[in-house]
């Protein structure tokens, strides 16, 4: 190396594998025979991820950079001779996937010192690569505890010519494992044909997916069981068990250049027949004292019924409960008769009434009404609601004046008192207010 007779980048404590958010620590040894002009010295940290559509090559068609740290350790000067020590630390971030490795991709971490000397001469670098291992969490994965299960049914055919069907079903225990734990897998074949099937195999699969211009995938058997046919007529169980390898943590997120899923394929060598089950590997194994999603969800509430007020009880407390909707009645038919019972008149008669002709909150006196006198008026003469009375009032000084009737003759409607009294205002009231054509047709149902 001529000047330069040691140049190397050590972690404490030999330590290669860090997981998101620690810290990174480490050492760079320099050894010269010389001295050294020098700019600067400089230890970069980073994380990147690059992909290519071609196998193994490393001149990347698309890259993708996590995080990028460097610290200067040395400024401008002259570097003796000699050995030197220089320290360094760098936080790792607490977002970084899994370092992996692929044919036409990599997800990579390293360490990298600069020895940046004048212009004409001779710069001097190094790299140390470290693996990052992120923590994914099964039991934070919805549905992760329910078993994956499918089924499909294939044609049974021979030279074109059909001999029955197939029906193949397959599901695991659970979605999620851990590198070491056990897939159970269990499959039933029913075969509806005169021939044998092929051997029945579950393989765990690992679909890796470069997402370039045009998307590469790389699909490939982790482990493989398999078990024995079945005679035509007949049905089968079958039953396996497969163990999870170290492998990379299924890539849960979108959007990454790099993408990691798994499935149990189980399949038939004859006929072609096959289905997958998707699962997950993951780092923390699922807890088995928690229950399942499905069995946190609360209830919903019933709905609160209130119970109607009782005949007996005071009007206070009857107003005090919300309205109940009434049967509208059905229309009786009018009696032939020269008399009529009051009811609502039309709007076009309020301005002929001269006690409400300029109602504005306060009742106008009549000038043929004595002074203190007011006669009493069913509130039906104005409006009717389901379940509301009204007590008239009389004046205790003044004599009462006859009710209101309405008469098919003439004389007596040209005679229609104007000692009417005003309906309570029913703006601030909490039941609703009937429209006119409402009010007509069902006060006239209730009081024939």
């Amino acid at each position: 190396m001529g000047k330069l007779q040691e140049f190397e980048i050590s972690f404490d404590n030999n330590k290669t594998v860090y997981s998101p958010g620690e810290s990174l620590t480490g050492t760079l040894k320099i050894s010269i025979a010389q001295s050294i002009q020098c700019k600067a010295i400089k230890v970069n940290c980073q994380g990147f991820c690059g992909v290519t559509s071609k196998s193994n090559d490393t001149d990347w068609t698309d890259e993708e950079q996590y995080f990028s740290s460097s610290v200067s350790i040395a400024d401008k000067g002259t570097l003796k001779e000699g050995e030197h020590s220089f320290p360094f630390k760098f936080l790792l971030p607490a977002a970084a996937p899994t370092s992996f490795v692929g044919p036409y991709g990599q997800i990579m971490y390293r360490v990298r010192a600069f020895i940046d000397t004048p212009r004409f001469a001779k710069d001097y670098k190094i790299e140390k690569p470290f693996s990052m291992t992120n923590t994914l969490n099964l039991n934070e994965v919805p549905g992760i505890r329910e078993p994956s299960s499918s089924s499909v049914t294939k044609n049974f055919s021979y030279m074109l010519v059909k001999n029955g069907t197939v029906v193949l079903n397959a599901k695991t225990d659970m979605r999620g494992y851990i590198a070491g734990q056990i897939i159970k897998v269990s499959a039933g074949i029913e075969n509806k044909s005169d021939k044998t099937t092929g051997h029945v195999v579950a393989s765990l699969m690992q679909k890796v997916t470069y997402n370039t211009k045009k998307q590469t995938y790389d699909l490939r058997s982790v482990a493989e069981v398999e078990g024995p046919g079945v005679k035509g007529g007949n049905k089968s169980e079958w039953n396996q068990q497969i163990i999870v390898p170290a492998l990379p943590h299924s890539s849960l997120s979108d959007g990454n250049l790099i993408q990691i899923c798994y499935y149990i394929q189980v399949y038939l060598k004859y006929p072609e027949v096959a289905l997958t089950l998707p699962i997950c590997i993951g780092s923390v194994a699922l807890d088995p004292s928690q229950p399942s999603h499905s069995q946190t969800v609360a209830p919903m509430p019933a709905p609160r019924i209130t119970p109607a007020p009782s005949p007996s009880a005071p009007e206070s407390e009857a107003s005090n409960l919300p309205p109940r909707p009434a049967p509208k009645p059905a229309p009786k038919p009018r009696p032939r008769s020269t008399h009529a019972s009051p009811s609502a008149p039309p709007v076009d008669l309020y301005p002929q009434l001269p006690s409400v002709s300029n109602y504005n909150g306060e009742m106008l006196k009549s000038p043929h009404q004595e002074p203190g006198s007011q006669g009493p008026v069913s509130p039906n003469a104005f409006s009717y609601a389901p379940g509301l009375s009204f007590r008239q009032r009389q004046s205790s000084s003044g004599p009462s004046a006859p009710p209101l009737s309405l008469s098919s003759s003439s004389q007596d409607r040209n005679q229609m008192p104007s000692s009417a009294s005003v309906p309570p205002s029913y703006r601030s009231s909490a039941y609703p207010q009937a429209t006119n054509s409402e009010v007509l047709d069902e006060s006239s149902s209730k009081n024939w």
